[in-house]
């Protein structure tokens, strides 16, 4: 057995308001799942099934015993994920998150403080089959010291053989200020393989506010893709930089479009597309997210994935 792709990182239960509205307005709340790191395994899984090109996706995490972390792993299932890597903890709950929206932007509260993904540890990578890329965020590396030493583990000594090694910096201030967070996301993402960065999130975290700034300090990475909101978003690789600007979507809630667009970008990993096609898949998918409230939104055609990855 092999996996094309294998996400790991931590899963909640997330509350939004539907219809979009402020929490203190008392709106009725919609139960589904989000995490950065399994929203990517099922947009793949999704892409995979409508492009009609097969691919093993595997999400592995840690759930508590609990109706939340049964809806986890259902739902995970139900998109073609697969959870045989899944740990239930019997004595640790699932996390469970609210989304907020607001005029200007959509706030997160987070409740996962003791949850069984905080668990997590180095032993979750331990005897694995062939796996062809690896993905992880630093949000796991905030959870926990256990959780920390899982990703750098996973980056640096290379548990996985042969394994490309994706690296999402996903820097959430309610985990951990910038003092902590920067030089610790910094080292993590300069042992990967392909690092994925905000160029918003990277001036908060390194005083880095262009591409080249950025990628004189994730100089380490292989391939470096920074994501500049509705502007662009630019990949270098190779010594060179490839850029494709971001096409313009009616933007409904935009929490979970940059796991949309990391989704989108392996995609053309796994399908060998060239650097500017992967930039555009990825736009393609984050647009799908921006248009939804949710994390996950209806994937785009298979035409449409067909064309920006250049083949008719």
């Amino acid at each position: 057995m092999r996996w094309d792709l294998l996400c790991l990182g931590e899963t909640m239960g997330v509350l939004s308001p539907d219809p979009p509205a402020p929490l203190r307005e008392g709106p009725r709340l919609a139960l589904d799942v989000g995490g950065a790191e399994s929203n990517v395994a099922i947009w793949l899984a999704t892409l995979a099934a409508t492009a009609g090109e097969p691919r093993r996706v595997a999400w592995c995490g840690r759930v508590g015993a609990d109706p939340v972390g049964e809806l986890v792993r259902g739902r995970l299932a139900a998109a073609g994920v697969d959870t045989s890597l899944v740990e239930t903890d019997p004595a640790a709950p699932t996390g469970i998150y609210l989304k907020d929206p607001g005029p200007d932007r959509t706030r997160v509260y987070y409740y996962r403080r003791g949850s069984a993904a905080a668990a997590m540890g180095r032993r979750m990578l331990a005897g694995l089959p062939p796996v062809r890329v690896l993905h992880l965020s630093g949000i796991t590396a905030a959870l926990s010291d256990p959780c920390a030493d899982l990703v750098r583990h996973a980056l640096a000594d290379r548990p996985v053989p042969g394994a490309l090694t994706s690296f999402d910096v996903n820097y959430r201030p309610a985990l951990w200020p910038v003092a902590a967070a920067g030089p610790v996301l910094a080292e993590l993402a300069n042992t990967a393989d392909l690092v994925f960065v905000g160029r918003d999130e990277a001036e908060t975290l390194w005083g880095a506010g262009t591409p080249e700034q950025i990628r004189a300090v994730l100089a380490g990475s292989a391939t470096l893709v920074v994501k500049d909101g509705p502007v662009a978003a630019y990949a270098h690789q190779a010594g060179r930089w490839h850029t494709e600007p971001a096409p313009p979507v009616p933007v409904v809630e935009p929490v979970g479009a940059g796991d949309a667009f990391a989704a989108g970008y392996l995609w053309g990993v796994l399908c060998d597309a060239e650097p500017a096609a992967r930039l555009r898949l990825g736009h393609l998918v984050a647009g799908s997210a921006l248009r939804v409230a949710g994390d996950l939104g209806r994937p785009p055609p298979a035409a449409a994935l067909r064309a920006a990855r250049g083949d008719g």
